[in-house]
């Protein structure tokens, strides 16, 4: 019974940090999301300000990879969100070993609990005892064993139950996370098109700006010499 209080305590502690964590994501997400994409629209520099902020949450982290480069070309800007969502839904599935397995050892810890509570009930027998009042306490010893198993199957119940619900908080994520990663790189792709077309180079918020005129005086080519007419006495002594 032990080992599976331990396993009880450690999937409890397990259940409560991750509804903890889940509840102050859901909460916040959305609206996060919809700040950043609603001003990416209009000026990337306060795009990448809000996303700033919003650092502690993961979208805010993930949104927030690729708007702090600068001036990235659309494909280091793919890179980077798809860097950053690998690293925050990795993080997201911590707990999930634990709860794994808790649900794995669990029915296993409490049937070997029952076994060894049915070997010592059962090796208390003697032969001359059976029938007699003696054997009353081996039906009990049996009832108690058996409540190993019962208990290593109701944490393993609970354990399989949250590590499920957690499983579809993460898969929510994986959508919402692709959905506004989409979103963000395809303003991004058709800002850097329009820039690129009108020959406009970017400031580091993201605004287009021209393109900066060199200072330096344009080096004028040489001119060709002339080349020397002959002396005229010498055209007059060639004529004779």
């Amino acid at each position: 019974m032990v080992p599976l209080m331990l396993l009880s305590i450690m999937s409890l502690a397990t259940i409560v940090e991750r509804l903890l964590f889940w509840f102050s994501i859901l909460t916040k997400e959305q609206e996060i999301v919809n700040r950043i994409l609603e001003a990416a629209r209009y000026d990337w520099g306060v795009a990448s300000e809000i996303a700033r902020k919003a650092y502690k949450q993961p979208i805010g982290r993930f949104l927030y990879a690729p708007l702090r480069l600068q001036n990235p070309e659309p494909e280091l800007f793919r890179l980077a969100l798809e860097a950053a969502a690998d690293e925050e839904l990795a993080g997201m599935r911590r707990g999930d070993k634990m709860l794994e397995a808790v649900i794995a050892l669990a029915p296993l810890l409490g049937l070997l609990g029952t076994v060894l509570g049915l070997i010592r009930s059962l090796g208390s027998i003697r032969l001359g005892d059976l029938g007699t009042s003696s054997t009353a306490g081996v039906t009990t010893g049996i009832g108690e064993a058996l409540i190993s198993t019962a208990t290593g199957m109701i944490v393993a119940i609970i354990s399989l139950t949250f590590y499920r619900i957690f499983q579809g908080f993460l898969f929510n994520q994986i959508k919402i996370f692709r959905r506004a990663g989409n979103e963000l790189e395809l303003l991004y792709r058709q800002f850097w098109s329009q820039a690129s077309k009108n020959g406009y180079e970017t400031e580091n918020n993201g605004n287009a700006i021209p393109p900066e005129v060199s200072k330096e005086k344009p080096v004028k080519p040489k001119k060709a010499l002339k080349q020397a007419a002959p002396p005229q006495e010498s055209i007059n002594q060639e004529n004779k």
